[in-house]
């Protein structure tokens, strides 16, 4: 169990580097200025598209951007809603590509968004059976449990190319309809391949729990 634990450590603290990258990024690429808004590149991005009828929303907290399939709606924080930056039209032209992904049936989005109510009862139900079996004593609640937690394994994997794909197509539509000149794209990327890396953390540490726990259960 000791090289359990250490891989527990491991992703853990790969998760917090993720997160300061991200972070650091970020603030970095804030400070260098974009002819537009977020807004105004991930509306032109849309429109070039045909996808008028997705709207986009200014909702409040940090870096709490995302797209919602069930309402069609890109829902972008103050920052990248207003900000001219090169951070801000990264991060909203990287929400207009799940819309593009949702627009086209991409395979992964489908696949992903089928499996979110399988994750979220993994990750709740999985996750109280495993602290209810490791609480009492029991190892048949924990392999429940883990079974169960599987589903949130699955998710993050699913998720990894449509979040990679996401931000390509952002990089790509950005030069491509001339929001960005090319020698501009990088700036872009530093911010996007900083967010793709939390999502790796985030899959490594959903493997590495589900590896720990079985390992647990299955102790003498």
């Amino acid at each position: 169990m000791v090289t359990a634990y250490l891989l527990m450590g491991g992703a853990f603290l790969l998760g917090l580097i993720a997160q300061r990258r991200v972070t650091s990024a970020f603030k970095q690429m804030s400070a260098v200025p974009a002819g537009l808004t977020g807004f105004e590149a991930a509306r032109r991005m849309l429109d070039r598209e045909g996808l008028s009828g997705v709207g986009i929303e200014e909702i409040g907290g940090r870096l709490s951007d995302h797209y919602d399939p069930r309402s069609k709606v890109l829902r972008l924080s103050s920052e990248v809603y207003r900000g001219h930056s090169m951070a801000s039209v990264g991060v909203a032209c990287h929400e207009a590509g799940h819309a593009l992904q949702d627009a086209k049936n991409y395979a992964p989005l489908v696949i992903r968004n089928l499996a979110v109510p399988s994750a979220n009862f993994g990750s709740g139900t999985g996750m109280g059976l495993i602290m209810l079996g490791v609480f009492t004593g029991m190892t048949g609640l924990i392999m429940v449990g883990v079974i169960l937690f599987t589903a949130v394994v699955a998710f993050q994997l699913v998720n990894l190319p449509v979040e990679f794909d996401a931000s390509a197509r952002a990089r790509r539509a950005l030069v491509d309809q001339g929001m960005i000149s090319p020698n501009e794209e990088p700036y872009v990327a530093k911010v996007l391949n900083a967010a793709a890396l939390t999502y790796v953390a985030g899959t490594v540490q959903s493997i590495v729990t589900l590896v720990f726990y079985a390992l647990l259960a299955n102790e003498d």
